[in-house]
């Protein structure tokens, strides 16, 4: 595991919620019904990096089997309660990362997804993800990666561009942060911050290209600075 894992796996040994902008149920439920419109279907559904399972209860009423992924013990012991709350009975949960979930697998989907995990990987590792994914996609099948920072938006969130108070002081301050943060990052050889790496659209294209695939850019609804990449085979 390389060091920027190392640091991701530290901050996430004892988390038991996911990154969402809100832990409500009501918004859950309405992020969950964006990510089924692009899903568009199937019957069997990978969620890798399901973290405490909130968006995966909503969506295994959608399929026949799901199979929800994590590295993290304390999320998978927050999503199986998820599960039991909802009697989600065609769910697995099962404990890998991207290195060591597909020796883990018995069959392959319609659909393999994850939602706010690509950012901790590096473009080579996508590509191996993506790799590895197409030998368990059924014909017809689409691998989709949602929310993907955007390295052209994600700068303007951080220093405060979408947020209602637009105030000239607070962007000369988050400014003077995140160059300080870059700073810091570079010699440390680590990622920004906990968020982790931000991915050009174009090149994850070229990656899906590259593996026999088409794909299509989807600006995320409820996240200004993140896309949805939506990768097939025509």
């Amino acid at each position: 595991m390389s060091k920027s894992k190392n640091v991701w796996a530290e901050f996430f040994a004892d988390k038991r919620r996911g990154g969402h902008r809100s832990s409500a149920e009501e918004f859950l439920a309405m992020e969950a019904r964006e990510k089924l419109f692009h899903l568009d279907g199937g019957e069997t559904l990978l969620d890798f990096g399901c973290g405490a399972g909130e968006l995966l209860v909503y969506y295994a009423p959608e399929y026949e089997k799901t199979i929800g992924v994590d590295f993290s013990p304390s999320m998978l012991e927050e999503s199986s309660k998820r599960i039991r709350e909802r009697n989600c009975e065609n769910i697995t949960l099962i404990l890998a990362d991207d290195k060591t979930v597909w020796d883990k697998l018995d069959s392959s989907f319609d659909r393999i997804t994850a939602a706010g995990v690509f950012q901790y990987l590096t473009y080579q590792e996508i590509e191996e993800f993506i790799f590895n994914a197409s030998n368990y996609l059924n014909k017809g099948g689409k691998i989709v990666l949602f929310d993907m920072l955007d390295p052209r938006l994600y700068p303007l969130w951080k220093i405060g561009m979408f947020s209602q108070d637009k105030s000239c002081r607070k962007f000369l301050y988050k400014a003077v942060c995140g160059a300080k943060n870059i700073i810091s990052a570079s010699l440390k050889n680590h990622p920004i911050d906990i968020l982790g790496y931000s991915h050009n659209p174009n090149k994850i294209k070229k990656i899906a290209n590259k593996n026999g695939f088409e794909m299509i850019c989807v600006q995320s609804m409820y996240y200004e600075y993140k896309y949805h990449a939506i990768i097939f085979r025509t």
